[in-house]
């Protein structure tokens, strides 16, 4: 079956300033924390309520409990999630949030509306283990694991800007998540099932499994444990028909090549019509665009139920591709439709403030990077 083990710093332990942050624990953590204070267990059940229906973040907004049960749980516990460092708000209406953890580390998460559904792209590792030559992220190093409340907490953060407390049973903005920010989300397992269960509890934030989406550049051992404890809706980071072009765009292929990482998929449980797997293919000009190649990726899937998501390059300071023709992009496409799998063409969403697939790399760093610079040159201005 596997495991998520990966050689990478872990998560900072879940407490704030020396009280236990009650966000991303269980509903049976919660009822151990309180019994160390004696207080029942029920009350587990209606912090549940006011954190993930309500999303209040003090305990005096919970009228339902005395006062002496307020000042108590204050002594001990917080309702902690990262702050906001940087909000950008696209002409497209694409929003995109900088948000600190309380060591200081940073990561961004993204969120797309759209006419039927309103969706948030969440991150899973602040920078990234793989190194994906097309992907920004990539070219940000791996500092850590986020933890289940700093994953929790970009959905929390998302429904506070978008002023969507309590929780509204249907007409939602946020309606769906896509695992598909910053960090390979199998690569932090615990964590993102964790947090993913917790959203999904139907006394609280209630989002259906079927609104899930977990992506993944092909981390072979974990998609069937992800499929059996999750059942969410899985997407491959695919981007190559051949293993040696995969190799370059997406090293990990090195290590779990094309036809295990398709078997796999073959093996996914509850994958059907209905769910059907998607495969992800950024568009590199005269890289992976031809219609060789697009006759070659339906060989490939050919029985698996999926539909393949078109994505058009969105490039970064740096990049070395570039985004393929609309027309080669098309050719591609129809090539994908005629075999019978749906083949959408995603439009860019928030390239003027860098929150496109791929674009996503904390402004920490570049800050960082540009501050750098700027000391570089002065040091030499005061040598000369």
């Amino acid at each position: 079956m596997g495991t998520a083990t990966h050689a990478i710093q872990f998560a900072p332990p879940a407490t704030v300033n020396g009280k236990i942050n009650l966000v991303g624990l269980s509903r049976p953590e919660i009822i151990t924390a309180l019994k160390d204070y004696s207080l029942p267990g029920f009350r587990a059940k209606q912090l549940w309520h006011w954190i993930y229906h309500h999303g209040v973040i003090h305990f005096e907004q919970m009228n339902n409990l005395s006062k002496d049960v307020r000042y108590l749980l204050d002594q001990h516990f917080v309702i902690s999630r990262p702050s906001v460092s940087r909000s950008l708000h696209s002409t497209d209406n694409t929003r995109k949030w900088l948000l600190k953890m309380v060591d200081g580390q940073e990561i961004e998460s993204v969120y797309i509306p759209e006419e039927d559904r309103g969706t948030l792209c969440v991150s899973s590792q602040v920078g990234c283990t793989l190194t994906c030559k097309f992907c920004h992220t990539g070219t940000q190093r791996l500092v850590r694991n986020l933890s289940t409340a700093e994953i929790v907490g970009q959905v929390l953060n998302a429904r506070d800007q978008l002023g969507e407390w309590p929780s509204p049973q249907d007409g939602r903005l946020l309606s769906n998540i896509v695992m598909m920010g910053m960090g390979e989300p199998l690569y932090n397992y615990d964590n993102v099932a964790k947090a993913l269960t917790i959203v999904m509890d139907g006394e609280g934030i209630s989002l259906s499994r079927r609104r899930i989406t977990l992506s993944t550049a092909g981390v072979v051992p974990m998609i069937e444990r992800c499929g059996a404890e999750l059942n969410v809706n899985l997407a491959i980071s695919l981007h190559a028909v051949h293993n040696e072009l995969r190799d370059y765009l997406v090293p990990i292929n090195k290590k779990y090549p094309i036809e295990d990482l398709l078997q796999a998929c073959r093996n996914y449980p509850g994958a059907s019509n209905a769910r059907r797997i998607t495969f992800e293919y950024v568009m590199l000009k005269d890289v992976n665009d031809s219609t060789a190649e697009a006759k070659e990726l339906v060989r490939l899937i050919r029985g698996i139920p999926a539909k393949v998501n078109l994505i058009p390059f969105n490039p970064w300071p740096g990049a070395p591709f570039e985004r393929s023709s609309d027309e080669s992009i098309r050719k591609f496409s129809q090539i994908v439709l005629d075999a019978g799998y749906a083949s959408p063409i995603r439009t860019p969403r928030g390239e003027d403030i860098m929150a496109a697939c791929g674009q996503l790399k904390s402004d920490s760093i570049r800050q960082r990077r540009e501050q750098q610079v700027v000391s570089a040159i002065a040091a030499a201005i005061n040598q000369s």
